[in-house]
């Protein structure tokens, strides 16, 4: 029975007594138990800035602190909803946090529904950016990747907009979250995209006014041609006039693949380059030229393939050198893996709680008729040209062929032109529909069954924020350890999940204020020799655990 704290939960019901009082009982090998490893770099990550937050009741028998930890602790334990703490031992992982037992499904997620209802997840991202990014860490922020995720809806509540899905190659209902992740692939901050919004639009009136608030944006250049900062996104957010606009209103400079390439640099302009991505040097063949789009003056730098083709990159970033721009370019990838690391292990693209919310009506929309009228029109043109690409080379054949071969040619020609005259009339018709129905309304002039909502996002944005904590930690500890695995790359999360899923003896002693953390054996001699590094590491910090005065000692058995 794991609920053994009795009356204290009865007087906390009757709203006569005070959030349980975290204390640790001996425990073997309890399920989970090396968890609490990550522990120090959960804290160092600042999880518990949600004290300076939220208001919480100190009737509740479950504290902040103690809800905090336990979604925390679930995300790296890969438990992905609260419904699947049916499948785990409620007592193992309450003694972890020093109560009795975790929350039941119902309590945990009334208690997720208390945060929610104060809309305060975004103000804690920004306290959280600030702390993660003060001092020689900033660095790490001067240049930052921006990048759309589709996230998939299967339910039929909600009335969501049909966006394309790169990875299913299919058209769904989806929303899109927009991330920013820094130099290093780490998170920075998320927000939500209501409809069908431009990557522009997002990032002039989402990020950048969510950023400002945060000293990432708050900062003035040290020389006039410095930049703030430096965006880098992909072709989705192309358009020289908002470079232009990002560098002249915020001095913030972009790096991003040039559309429309259509000439050819001369291969020996070329010259080979040291760069590095995603701290691998690789040698490259570049070439940097100033160039002039849409009336403005870029710097557009190459890259030319083994096979002769050429990549284009244009930066507005006055001063970087062209295999640095290259290198951070290339290394856009680093956003892309730290994506399908959330999709596999913290199945980020989980719904956390279920409903719906209006979005705002005054909002302008493509209008739906006229979207599905033009996506018409378009695959109508596509059979066209396919069939203008077999027909015309007919006209040419029939003046080289002898008089015999005549009328077969004549015959295909004749059935190549009743098709492209037949689709023509199909495209007149379309277009005339089109014609009369407007291009753009408002939400709130969508007839009532067919208007757009959203689904609720605020218990959305503050497991984001979290699992942004929780990923932190495990990048911090991975790196900790990657110089004790000949295989850092390949080895370094593996070990660190490893030490999570593993089990653990605890032994408290409140005589000399402590609490001992006994990790099991790991799977592999060089994987207990990294996390012996590691134990030396952690018991550098001293750290305390929440909510009592017990230092936590590591230790392992092997």
């Amino acid at each position: 029975m794991a609920t053994t704290r009795i009356e204290e939960r009865i007087a906390c019901s009757l709203g006569q007594g005070a959030s349980g009082l975290v204390h640790f009982e001996e425990g073997q090998s309890l399920d989970g138990g090396g968890v609490l490893f990550l522990l120090p770099a959960l804290l160092a990550q600042g999880l518990l800035k949600t004290k300076e937050v939220y208001a919480w009741s100190s009737k509740f028998y479950y504290s902040l602190e103690s809800i905090v930890l336990t979604l925390a602790f679930m995300a790296l334990l890969r438990i992905k909803n609260p419904e699947q703490l049916k499948q785990c031992k409620p007592g193992e992982l309450g003694r972890i946090i020093g109560l009795d037992r975790v929350p039941e499904v119902k309590c945990l997620r009334s208690k997720i529904e208390l945060l929610t209802r104060q809309q305060q997840a975004t103000h804690l991202n920004t306290i959280l950016v600030d702390s993660w990014y003060s001092g020689d860490s900033s660095r790490d922020a001067e240049f930052l990747y921006i990048d759309g995720h589709v996230r998939i809806y299967y339910g039929d509540k909600a009335n969501l907009p049909v966006k394309y899905i790169s990875r299913q190659k299919l058209c769904l209902s989806a929303t899109t979250e927009y991330w920013v992740n820094d130099a290093k692939g780490l998170p920075v901050m998320m927000v939500m995209g209501e409809l069908t919004e431009k990557l522009q639009t997002v990032i002039e009136h989402q990020i950048i006014p969510e950023l400002q608030k945060t000293i990432l944006l708050s900062r003035q250049p040290t020389f006039d041609n410095t930049p703030v900062c430096t965006f880098i996104f992909d072709r989705e957010a192309y358009e020289p006039a908002f470079f232009r606009r990002l560098w002249e209103k915020h001095k913030i400079a972009i790096v991003t693949y040039r559309k429309n390439v259509k000439d050819k640099w001369p291969d020996d302009c070329f010259k080979s380059f040291a760069v590095t991505v995603l701290q691998q040097t690789v040698n490259m063949q570049l070439c940097e030229q100033g160039t002039s789009l849409g009336g403005y003056w870029f710097r557009e730098i190459r890259r030319q393939g083994e096979t002769g083709h050429q990549t284009s990159i244009i930066t507005t970033h006055p001063t970087l050198e062209s295999n640095f721009i290259a290198g951070r370019m290339f290394g856009r990838w680093s956003q892309e893996n730290f994506f399908r690391y959330l999709i596999e292990d913290y199945d980020f693209d989980k719904m956390v709680s279920f409903g719906i919310e209006p979005v705002d009506p005054e909002k302008e929309i493509v209008n739906p008729p006229y979207r599905k009228l033009t996506h018409q029109i378009k695959k109508l043109r596509e059979k066209i040209q396919r069939l203008e690409a077999r027909f015309f080379p007919l006209i040419q054949l029939a003046i080289d062929q002898p008089l015999d071969n005549l009328p077969a040619i004549t015959n295909k020609q004749m059935e190549y032109k009743e098709k492209i005259d037949f689709f023509k009339n199909q495209e007149a018709e379309l277009i005339n529909q089109r014609s009369q129905i407007k291009p753009r309304l408002k939400v709130c002039q969508m007839p009532q069954q067919q208007r757009y909502n959203k689904l609720k996002t605020e218990s959305k944005l503050l497991m984001n924020v979290i699992k942004m904590v929780c990923y932190r930690a495990e990048s911090s500890v991975a790196q900790w350890i990657a110089p004790y695995l000949a295989k850092a790359e390949n080895e370094k999360r593996m070990v660190v999940k490893q030490i999570i899923q593993s089990n653990a003896d605890l032994t408290p002693d409140y005589e000399m204020k402590s609490l001992k953390v006994t990790l099991h054996s790991l799977s592999a001699a060089r994987y207990n020799k990294a996390a012996d590094e590691l134990v030396k590491l952690l018991n550098q910090t001293e750290t305390i655990f929440p909510g009592t005065d017990l230092k936590m000692i590591f230790e392992i058995t092997a």
